[in-house]
């Protein structure tokens, strides 16, 4: 171990290993993150384990990158380690800045998603009432597996955070500047900051042309041949980009595929989800109840839609039976 070198943990929580993957993305830029960086912990590409993390002073972490939701009790006692270990605690992605695809989860009750997955799902025998359980007796001891909480949260509900990089995943050029930054020894950010992205919206962003069209119909990406040039949303097609953070590049837009909204809110948004019902709402063409009824009958899931990524750090924040 060099001292001289930047001391850094990864962890990958609640998450599908994009964000991890995102590293690995940077590239030759690996071989300068191996160079500058003594790595203890990072489940994607190093064998790191607990005890010698746990075994760590703390503090002696330069750097502690944390992607994924909080969803059991592995997940929170790791946030917390990594917490107790670091300098500097990064949420590394949408799932740790906001909640991500797994805060859509909170829209079920924890009975209901083990009931969907392992009392009615197709793939298990008919009749079988087995859950799992933080505890099982079994000959020779007993089987310890993570708590699964009633909900699932975004990292700064559970632990203190210094810095933000949104994306799902962020960008390769995100991690490199976070990682540069940190190695060079240069004044970070003030605390708090979303790093790697604007504070404007993604709509400033696109070049695509916008002419404040109403609309009478919704469609799906693919029920429609789209004009590459124009605004994706007076096309019909849900974006949102209109209530997101742009600093992805727009990546999606110029790809014609509509925002996602994996950068999570601009500054001063209270809830990205009814930023975006609002830009919806505003768009359709009609002051009729019966035909605004149908228009909207053309967006698939609107919650899914709103809240794909912001759910956790949400007004609504979760499902109540």
């Amino acid at each position: 171990m060099d001292k001289k070198k930047l001391q850094i943990a990864l962890y990958w929580g609640a998450a599908c290993g994009g964000c991890d993957v995102s590293v690995l993305d940077t590239n030759e830029f690996i071989l300068d993150i191996a160079a500058a960086c003594d790595i203890h912990m990072w489940p994607i590409a190093h064998d790191g384990k607990y005890k010698d993390i746990e075994a760590l002073e703390d503090g002696f972490l330069d750097l502690a990158m944390y992607n994924g939701a909080v969803r059991n009790s592995e997940n929170e006692h790791i946030a917390h380690l990594l917490r107790k270990k670091s300098k500097v605690m990064v949420a590394y992605g949408s799932c740790a800045h906001i909640g991500g695809i797994p805060g859509l989860a909170n829209t079920f009750t924890r009975e209901e998603i083990f009931e969907s997955a392992y009392l009615k799902n197709p793939s298990i025998q008919e009749g079988n009432k087995t859950v799992p359980q933080p505890q099982t007796e079994v000959d020779g001891g007993e089987l310890t597996i993570p708590a699964f909480y009633k909900r699932v949260y975004k990292l700064d509900d559970v632990v203190d955070v210094d810095y933000y990089i949104p994306g799902c995943p962020p960008a390769p050029e995100q991690c490199k500047a976070v990682l540069s930054l940190i190695v060079s020894g240069q004044p970070l950010p003030p605390k708090g900051s979303v790093v790697g992205a604007s504070e404007r919206a993604l709509c400033e962003d696109c070049q695509r042309k916008k002419d404040e069209k109403m609309i009478k119909q919704f469609f799906r990406p693919w029920q429609i041949i789209q004009d590459p040039e124009k605004c994706l949303l007076e096309q019909g097609i849900v974006c949102a980009g209109s209530a997101t953070r742009s600093g992805c590049g727009v990546r999606c837009p110029d790809s014609n595929m509509p925002c996602r909204g994996c950068y999570g809110p601009m500054p001063n948004v209270v809830d990205q989800g009814a930023k975006i019902i609002s830009s919806v709402s505003s768009i359709i063409d009609s002051q009729d109840p019966e035909e605004i009824d149908k228009i909207l009958s053309g967006i698939h899931d609107i919650t899914g839609y709103a809240y794909r990524f912001g759910m956790a750090g949400s007004l609504l924040q979760r499902s109540v039976r």
